[in-house]
């Protein structure tokens, strides 16, 4: 746990990931890691706890873990033709208390959660499911193929269309998965293999003591659609912690 109040990132942040991205080596890092312990890591996890404090009356069910919600700095580099050590931008991620913490291909997956993004070009905040395995999508799709009506609703609300717009479409299939029909009523939807919405923010956001209130707020807006997917996966809904 930090005892540190989120006070917002400051520019010195952004300054560093960019030198990193002009510095990606491991002697650089070490002589700067102090500017990224004090300038991001602990920053980071000072919002995750604020978050969290907001999710325990929001959604109980998504937990922010200092621990465990921030991405590591470290690029897994061992099926890569880029071997720079370190990722230049950092993350962190609201999972659901009874799955894994995985992300993507990573097995156990977390389920469907909220994300932020932070680099020197795009800060963004994001929520729902991003590439999960194989095992986890089918069964998303499976539960959409049944009755897709219940995720269709959550889509079209005015709520979530004015803020996010619509599903992001990175990643999805030109074809219809194997066993689906061409004509199935959702076909547009079983195409997909992330069920997310995001949008980008502003430095001056970031910057702000309020950013933990702002992420609060559409992460809210995005909750619908975070729980339907969770409710596809048999993860429960909770009314308190």
């Amino acid at each position: 746990m930090t005892e540190a109040e989120f006070t917002g990132f400051r520019p010195a942040a952004l300054t560093f990931l960019r030198r990193l991205r002009r510095n990606n080596e491991r002697e650089w890092f070490e002589r700067n890691r102090g500017t990224y312990e004090g300038e991001l890591r602990a920053p980071m996890a000072a919002l995750v706890e604020d978050v969290d404090v907001r999710l325990a009356t929001m959604a109980p069910e998504l937990v922010g873990d200092p621990r465990r919600s921030l991405f590591r700095i470290h690029r897994d580099v061992r099926f890569s033709k880029d071997k720079s050590p370190y990722k230049t931008h950092v993350a962190c991620w609201f999972f659901h208390g009874d799955a894994g913490r995985g992300v993507g291909t990573t097995t156990p997956h977390g389920g469907a959660g909220f994300y932020f993004h932070m680099e020197p070009d795009r800060i963004s905040i994001g929520g729902g499911i991003w590439m999960p395995p194989r095992p986890t999508l089918q069964r998303i799709r499976d539960v959409v193929a049944e009755d897709h009506r219940p995720l269709a609703r959550v889509l079209a609300d005015p709520t979530l269309k004015r803020r996010f717009g619509t599903l992001a479409e990175e990643n999805m299939l030109s074809r219809m998965p194997r066993g689906f029909s061409d004509q199935h009523p959702a076909a547009q939807l079983l195409r997909h293999q992330s069920f997310t919405v995001g949008r980008e923010i502003t430095q001056r956001d970031a910057f702000s003591a309020r950013l933990p209130d702002l992420l609060a707020r559409d992460y809210a807006r995005m909750l619908p659609l975070v729980r339907w997917i969770n409710g596809a996966l048999g993860l429960r809904t909770l009314a308190r912690r």
